[in-house]
């Protein structure tokens, strides 16, 4: 399931560090974010679909990797963004 461009939009314009930015750490968390949201919707109706479980566990081991990479740099920024996101309870 991918995202609409307007969507994909909204969500640059909010996690922007500076005006040119299209490819910051969080950026692409925040992306990978509202994707894995709506394959997590996908799944919950299709529960069979082998393949789209297959990108949802890949796109979750990027955003990890990214977190995991944001968190070594500065820890305080990394509880900030997870608690924008709404991730990890």
């Amino acid at each position: 399931m991918t995202l609409t461009k307007e969507r994909k939009q909204e969500i640059i314009s909010e996690f922007q560090v500076h005006e040119t930015d299209t490819g910051s750490s969080d950026l692409q968390v925040a992306v990978l974010t509202a994707r894995i949201e709506r394959l997590s919707q996908h799944m919950q109706q299709h529960k069979k679909d082998y393949a789209s479980r297959r990108g949802l566990m890949k796109l979750i081991g990027q955003r990890k990797r990214l977190l995991k990479y944001i968190r070594r740099q500065d820890p305080q920024h990394y509880q900030q963004l997870i608690q924008r996101l709404g991730i990890r309870g």
